[in-house]
C-alpha cells in the first residue's frame, strides 16, 4: 500500500477530525472511517466522531454489530449529542473541532451540522458530497439553501467527475474549491477468496447454503436501493440463491413478498468482506450518484459485478472486462447478465476488476490526495 507520510514534513500533518452523521458503516461512513484509520496509520494525528445515534441504534441489543462498535478491529466512534442538529451536538462539535486544524464532514447529513457549529472559528471544514446532488435538491428552496451551506466550505470533494460538474453547474462553487477525489477502500481488507474451501467456510461462518451458485446484495434497504429489482432478478434463476445483507424501512415488507428458500437475508453485516467471500457474484440495482463502495470492495475482493449503467459505475466497471453493465431498472436484463457472468465469464471479470480498481480507488492512492487537500486549506501554523 502507497504510503505518503514519508513524504510529507510534520508541519504538513494538520490535525484531522472526521464527522460522520451516525455511527453505521456504510457509505459515507465507511469512507470516513477507512480514512481516519489510514491517515493514523500514517502517523497523522485524527480522531472520528459522529453526530448521534442512528434511531434504529436506540436502546438495540445489537448496537455494537450494527456500526456503533466502529469497524471491526477499530475504536469506538465517540458519538456528539442525541441528535444531528440539537444544541448540545452542535456545542460539542464546536469543542472538538477546537483540537483539530481542519473538519472534515463527510455526507450529507453533516453538512448543516459543520456549517453552523463552525460558523465564526478559525477551523475550516471540508464536505465530502456523497453524490449526485440533483435528486436531493430538486425544489428551488432546497437548491438555495444547500448552496448556502456548501459555499461556508474551505473545500468540497466530489467522488467523480459528473458530481463534481453538478456542484459547479448547480450551486456556482468556484472551481478552485471543488476538488475530485474518488471512493476509496483498503485491499487489505477485501482479500480474493483462496478457493473452494474458503468459500465454504465463509459461507458456513454466515449459515449460509455450503453449495450452489450465490449472488450477493449489498446496501441499505430503501426505495433508492432497488432491492425489488435484484430480487425480481434472481427470481427468474431458479439455481440461484440471493444473499441480501442489509437493512432499512422496506426489509420487512420485501422480505415478506420474496419469502422463499433462495432469499436470504442476513441483516446489517459489520464487515461485508466474508460476504464477497462466500458468494460467486454481486449485483447492485439502485440509483447512485458517485461511485458506490460496495463496488470497490467487491472488486477488490475479487467479485463479478453486475451493475445499473450510469456514469459514476462506469468509472469503476468496464463493461464487458471488469463486470457487465445493464440499462437501470430492468430486472430481465439483470438476470441475463448475472447469468452470463456464473456461467463462464466470472473468473476474468474478476481478476481485470481487481487490477483495474487497485491504482484507482485503493485507499492508499485515495489517502495520499486527501493529505495533499487537508494540508491546503487547514488553519495557518496548524495552533
Amino acid at each position: 500500500m502507497p504510503d505518503a507520510a514519508s513524504h510529507l514534513p510534520a508541519g504538513a500533518r494538520p490535525r484531522v477530525l472526521h464527522v460522520i452523521a451516525d455511527p453505521r458503516r456504510r457509505g459515507a461512513q465507511s469512507l470516513a472511517r477507512d480514512l481516519d484509520r489510514e491517515l493514523r496509520r500514517r502517523g497523522q494525528a485524527s480522531a472520528l466522531r459522529a453526530l448521534a445515534p442512528h434511531p434504529d441504534d436506540l436502546g438495540h441489543p445489537d448496537a455494537a454489530r450494527r456500526g456503533g462498535a466502529g469497524a471491526p478491529g477499530g475504536a469506538p466512534t465517540g458519538v456528539l449529542g442525541p441528535g444531528r442538529l440539537h444544541p448540545r451536538t452542535l456545542r460539542a462539535l464546536r469543542a472538538a473541532a477546537r483540537t483539530a486544524d481542519v473538519v472534515v464532514a463527510h455526507g450529507s447529513g453533516t453538512l448543516s451540522a459543520c456549517a453552523l457549529a463552525l460558523a465564526g472559528t478559525r477551523t475550516p471544514f471540508v464536505h465530502v458530497s456523497p453524490g449526485d446532488l440533483r435528486q436531493r435538491t430538486a425544489s428551488p428552496a432546497r437548491r438555495l439553501h444547500t448552496g448556502a451551506l456548501l459555499h461556508r466550505a474551505a473545500a468540497v470533494t466530489a467522488l467523480s467527475e459528473e458530481a463534481r460538474a453538478v456542484l459547479l453547474d448547480r450551486f456556482r462553487l468556484p472551481g478552485t474549491v471543488v476538488r475530485t477525489i474518488p471512493n476509496g477502500r483498503s485491499a487489505d481488507r477485501y482479500p480474493p477468496v483462496r478457493d473452494a474451501a474458503d468459500r465454504r467456510a465463509a459461507r458456513a461462518r454466515l449459515g449460509l447454503p455450503a453449495e450452489g451458485l450465490l449472488v450477493a446484495w449489498v446496501g441499505a434497504v430503501t426505495r433508492e436501493k432497488r432491492l425489488d429489482l435484484a430480487l425480481d432478478a434472481v427470481g427468474r434463476m431458479p439455481d440461484v440463491r440471493l444473499a441480501v445483507a442489509g437493512d432499512g424501512p422496506l426489509r420487512a415488507a420485501l422480505e415478506s413478498r420474496y419469502e422463499c428458500a433462495r432469499a436470504i437475508f442476513l441483516g446489517d453485516l459489520a464487515d461485508p468482506a466474508v460476504l464477497y467471500r462466500a458468494a460467486d457474484a454481486l449485483v447492485l440495482t439502485g440509483d447512485s450518484g458517485g461511485v458506490p463502495g460496495v463496488l470497490i470492495e467487491a472488486g477488490l475482493a475479487g467479485l463479478p459485478v453486475v451493475a445499473p449503467d450510469t456514469g459514476p459505475v462506469r468509472a469503476a466497471v468496464q463493461d464487458g472486462v471488469t463486470g457487465v453493465l445493464v440499462p437501470p431498472g430492468d430486472p430481465a436484463a439483470c438476470a441475463e447478465a448475472l447469468a452470463k457472468v456464473l456461467a463462464r465469464e466470472g473468473p476474468a471479470l474478476a481478476a481485470a476488476a481487481r487490477a483495474h480498481l487497485l491504482p484507482r480507488f485503493e485507499l492508499g492512492a485515495v489517502a495520499d490526495a486527501w493529505q495533499g487537500l487537508l494540508a491546503e486549506v487547514a488553519r495557518p501554523a496548524y495552533t
